[in-house]
C-alpha cells in the first residue's frame, strides 16, 4: 500500500470527522474507513462531474489506482485469530428491473467490486420487503450479531451499497478486574454519573500534550492501538474536533513525552446512527446525490445514491475492544510533574482506533459513559 493511500484516507478521516461531530450531542461511533470503502466503490462505477467530485474527496486521480489500493490495504488489514479479528466487508444489492425498465450492470463493474472490492453480490427485488430483511441479516453476519439493523427500501431503488467493519481486540497488557472501581463521571453539562473505572499505572509509556489536550495509547495485540485524546479542564470536546486540521492535531500532534502514565478509564458501550449525506454534500459531494448523477460505468439506467448511513457500535472492558460499523477537580496535569501524564477519563473525551500506519477505523466521543 502506497503511502500517499494512508495520506488519503487520513484527511478524508479527518475531513468527515469534523463533519460528522458536528451533529453528535453525548456519544457518537463514527468509521471513516468503513465510509471510505463505501464511497470508492461507488466511484469505480461513476463518471464524468460525479466521478471527480467522489475522487477529489477520496484524495485519487483516477479509479483504477483507487480500486487497486483498496484490495492491497483490504487484504493487509484483515485478520482473524484467537485473540483479534479485523474484518471490512462489502455487499452490491442490485434490482433487474425498474417500473418495467430493465436494468442491466456493467461487467468490469462488477468484476472490479468482486477483485479488489471483495464484494458479495445479490440480484434482488427492492419492492418486496423481504430483501430488506435479507440486508439486515447479511449486516448482522458480517458484524459478529452486533448490529442488527432495520433496512428501510423503497420501490425505486435499484442498488445499496453495503460496507461493514467488524473489529475486536484483546489489550496488550489487561486491566485487572480487582482494581475496577466504581466512582463519578462528569457530564458536559455539569452533572455526574456513576461509572465503573478500569485502572492501571504504566512507569513508562510515552504520550503527548498538545494545545488543550492530553493524548497517549494503549496498545492492543493485533499492532492496533485505542488513543484516548483527554481535553485540559475547561475544554470541550467540540472545540477539540471543530475542525480537520484540529482533528488531526489532536491525533498526531503535540510534543511528545515519555513517563508515568495513570490511567483510569470508565467502561463504555454503545451504539450511533449518522445520515451521512449532509456531511458529504458540506465536502461538495453533491452531483452523486442528484437526478443528473453519471453512474455510467455501473449501468446505462438512471441511478443517483439516495441515502447513505452508518450504524456502529462499540464497547471496552478490561480485556479489550469490540467494535463495529455499518455505512449504510484539576485532572488536567498542572499538578503532575512534566514528565508523568494522568490519563483520568472522568469527563467527556475523545477516542480513536488506528491500525500501525494510523488509519482510523473507528473515531469516538464519549460523553457519558453509563448511557448505551
Amino acid at each position: 500500500v502506497n503511502d500517499s493511500t494512508y495520506d488519503a484516507i487520513r484527511w478524508f478521516s479527518y475531513n468527515t470527522a469534523a463533519q460528522v461531530f458536528k451533529k453528535v450531542e453525548t456519544n457518537g461511533c463514527y468509521s471513516p474507513i468503513s465510509l471510505y470503502y463505501a464511497l470508492a466503490l461507488a466511484a469505480t462505477g461513476a463518471e464524468g462531474a460525479t466521478r471527480d467530485e467522489l475522487l477529489n474527496v477520496l484524495s485519487f486521480d483516477n479509479t483504477s489506482d483507487l480500486s487497486a489500493e483498496c484490495g492491497n490495504l483490504y487484504r493487509l488489514l484483515y485478520t482473524q485469530n484467537e485473540y483479534s479479528r479485523l474484518k471490512i466487508a462489502n455487499s452490491l444489492w442490485l434490482d433487474d428491473e425498474l417500473d418495467g425498465v430493465k436494468y442491466t450492470y456493467k461487467e468490469p463493474f462488477i468484476k472490479n467490486a468482486t477483485d479488489n472490492f471483495y464484494a458479495s453480490l445479490f440480484s434482488v427485488d427492492f419492492s418486496d420487503k423481504s430483501t430488506g430483511r435479507m440486508m439486515g441479516q447479511w449486516i448482522s453476519g458480517n458484524t459478529n450479531g452486533r448490529i442488527v439493523p432495520k433496512i428501510s427500501i423503497g420501490s425505486k431503488q435499484i442498488m445499496s451499497i453495503l460496507n461493514t467493519v467488524y473489529f475486536y481486540d484483546q489489550w496488550i497488557n489487561r486491566f485487572k478486574k480487582e482494581n475496577t472501581k466504581e466512582d463519578l463521571f462528569y457530564l458536559e453539562n455539569g452533572e455526574s454519573v456513576l461509572c465503573d473505572f478500569m485502572n492501571m499505572t504504566n512507569a513508562s509509556q510515552s504520550f503527548s500534550r498538545g494545545e488543550g489536550y492530553t493524548r497517549s495509547s494503549l496498545g492492543l495485540k493485533n499492532n492496533c492501538s485505542m488513543v484516548f485524546i483527554l481535553p485540559d479542564e475547561g475544554v470541550g470536546v467540540n472545540e477539540l474536533l471543530s475542525s480537520p486540521e484540529r482533528i488531526a492535531d489532536i491525533f498526531t500532534g503535540g510534543e511528545s513525552k515519555t513517563g508515568k502514565v495513570v490511567w483510569s478509564i470508565p467502561k463504555f458501550g454503545y451504539s450511533s446512527s449518522f445520515d451521512l449525506v449532509d456531511a458529504l454534500k458540506a465536502l461538495n459531494i453533491h452531483s452523486a446525490f442528484s437526478k443528473d448523477a453519471d453512474f455510467s460505468g455501473m449501468t446505462d439506467g438512471i441511478a443517483f445514491i439516495s441515502q447513505i448511513k452508518q450504524e456502529t457500535c462499540i464497547s471496552i472492558d478490561e480485556n479489550g475492544v469490540e467494535a463495529s460499523a455499518f455505512t449504510h477537580i484539576a485532572h488536567a496535569g498542572s499538578a503532575m510533574p512534566e514528565d508523568n501524564a494522568e490519563m483520568i477519563l472522568n469527563r467527556p473525551f475523545v477516542y480513536g482506533i488506528t491500525t500501525q500506519k494510523g488509519i482510523l477505523l473507528f473515531a469516538g466521543v464519549c460523553g457519558n459513559p453509563a448511557s448505551r
